[in-house]
């Protein structure tokens, strides 16, 4: 490919509207460009990018047993009133009517289309396990579409399903799927964790996400480096602090905070660390009254631990200022577990310390000194909150550690909740008629080539991973109109390395070099050859490697092998 026949059209100054490095980075390279609110053109290169991606991605869909097909991205609304999400699904369902006045939807997944392909197709349980792929593209909503084709509102994305007869089944696909996705995410040459999730509007039992790690991925993740632990924050469970609980040192005091309402702001005013604090908070509760949650000033109450206990109503909601006051006769910020007329639940570690800092249940009030037992009764206890850098790792192999994720795979275990709810149905081996069991794997195609970037860049640009670069090597010719010479040595340089295999970008326009070297390095492409007339008069070509930043001069009848290891290097 050369650049004098390509409208690469590379951009100096950062777009007003991108975020994130990705996003920048894929606009200022010229990979993509904007149509409207997360709507995106592919350009050649960044197409190129894409589709790398997707072959391997099928190819190891395929190796996992998986069978293609390609199901319609417009969908009738007749399947989704069936599943029961056609009036539960949201705003992010893109709704539409055809001439006839019919209701469809541009799909943003595809379970109940492929559901109904299955009832269809599938009869008995010796056509069981199957399962089928597409890669296609999905439309959802976004209220607020940003990041680029992180968060667009049209994407690509694999999507794949299995059909089971038993839950062991599903199992053991749902396992082949996990290593596949290890697999694909290897082979692209991405640092990735893959954690235990939740499983969200899709539904189901057991589910897992699989993150690209990047300083500026929106999920937490928690991990620990000793062992195989690794889950979303959301997910992760927090252990109760080992040991007996510390015996009272201070008496219960009555303070006067004045205008201190928050955490830090008692924190401050009494000098004393939030880790010593407690702060009590109202839910709605499960019966139409109101649960108090303690939990230490350093910790975040984790709302679906919350909304999972029996006596919290779900979805977790706080009590309203009223409520409150009509509950402890006092404002929100200055409540605490002392006379507390409430049933009260305990994060484990705020009801393993002593001597603390807590609401009185009074404006402009708290006490010091604090202690479970003497100053209030035991309390119920639960892990209500998010786990944190440091805590131990459920599996005990020692600290915890978080990272940021960018969640590019998620795979279910959906169970039968759309074969049953769409009657789905095979004749098992006594021949009865029994739901299908069913699995869910995503993957957001268009999504991982933001992640990579995210991962893989410096402030000259993107350093693509070689397994989904464009293109393999950058070809700069310098000043090519000067001398013909060098424009015929490169072009004899071009053909060699093609017929070699080897994908070639040639940077052959007239411009500067200081142009050309800037936009190969904001392109990424893995490996950089530069020919000039010094070089061409001393017989070599000067080879940079865009990772390193490694420079040496090469033998220009040298090359082709040259690079050709350097690739098997990486292969």
């Amino acid at each position: 490919m050369r650049l004098s026949r390509l409208p690469l059209n590379t951009l100096k100054e950062v777009p007003a509207d991108a975020e994130v490095v990705s996003h920048q980075l894929m606009l200022r390279a010229g990979l993509i460009r904007k149509l409207a609110a997360g709507l995106f053109t592919w350009m050649p290169l960044g197409l190129k990018v894409l589709r790398k991606v997707e072959a391997i991605v099928r190819e190891e869909m395929d190796r996992a047993g998986a069978f293609e097909l390609l199901m319609p991205a417009v969908q009738p609304a007749e399947l989704w009133r069936e599943s029961g999400r056609w009036d539960v699904y949201g705003d992010l369902l893109l709704r539409i009517r055809d001439r006839h006045d019919r209701e469809f939807c541009f799909g943003p997944t595809h379970e109940e289309v492929i559901t109904d392909i299955a009832r269809r197709e599938l009869k008995s349980y010796r056509q069981l396990p199957v399962s089928y792929y597409q890669i296609q593209t999905k439309f959802r909503d976004e209220i607020r579409p940003r990041f680029g084709v992180m968060r667009a509102r049209e994407f690509l994305m694999k999507d794949a399903y299995s059909f089971h007869l038993d839950q062991a089944s599903l199992e053991a696909t749902y396992q082949r799927m996990a290593e596949a996705y290890a697999r694909i995410f290897t082979r692209l040459g991405l640092r990735f964790r893959a954690v235990e999730a939740d499983s969200g509007e899709i539904g189901g039992a057991r589910s897992q996400e699989f993150h690209v790690l990047a300083e500026s991925g929106e999920d937490a993740i928690a991990w620990c480096e000793h062992d195989d632990f690794a889950a979303n924050v959301e997910l992760a469970p927090a252990l109760p602090p080992p040991g007996p609980r510390p015996a009272p040192t201070a008496e219960l005091t009555r303070v006067a905070t004045p205008g201190a309402r928050s955490i830090d702001e008692v924190s401050e005013l009494l000098g004393v660390p939030p880790s010593r604090c407690l702060k009590t908070l109202l839910v709605q509760a499960s019966d139409g009254g109101c649960v108090a949650l303690v939990l230490r000033g350093d910790h975040e109450l984790n709302p679906l631990k919350a909304e999972r206990l029996p006596q919290v109503a779900a979805p977790l909601a706080l009590a309203t200022a009223e409520q409150v006051q009509a509950a402890t006769g006092c404002e929100p910020g200055f409540l605490g577990p002392v006379g507390l007329q409430l049933p009260l639940i305990a994060d484990h570690a705020a009801a393993a310390g002593a001597d603390f800092v807590c609401g009185a249940n009074e404006v402009d009030a708290h006490y010091t000194g604090f202690n479970w037992g003497r100053d209030a009764p035991e309390p119920e206890t639960a892990d209500l909150r998010n786990i944190v850098a440091g805590d131990p790792s459920p599996l005990g192999g020692g600290p915890v550690s978080i990272a940021r994720g960018i969640e590019v795979g998620h795979i279910f275990q959906l169970g039968d909740k759309y074969s049953r709810a769409l009657q789905a149905t095979v004749l098992d081996r006594d021949g009865r008629e029994v739901p299908m069991i069913m699995g869910c794997y995503g993957i957001g195609v268009s999504r991982i080539v933001a992640a990579a970037i995210e991962q893989n860049h410096d402030e000259q640009g993107i350093i693509w991973p070689e397994p989904m670069c464009p293109l393999e090597v950058m070809l700069v010719v310098l000043n090519p109109k000067k001398s013909e010479s060098v424009t015929a040595a490169a072009e004899r340089l071009y053909e060699d390395l093609s017929r070699a295999g080897i994908e070639v970008l040639m940077d052959d326009r007239d411009a500067r070099p200081g142009v050309k070297f800037a936009d190969a390095d904001l392109v990424g492409l893995p490996h950089r050859l530069t020919l000039g007339q010094r070089g061409l008069d001393a017989g070599v070509v000067e080879y940079r490697e865009r990772r390193s930043g490694a420079e040496e001069q090469v033998p220009i009848d040298a090359v082709v092998d040259f690079i050709r290891q350097r690739l098997e290097r990486t292969a």
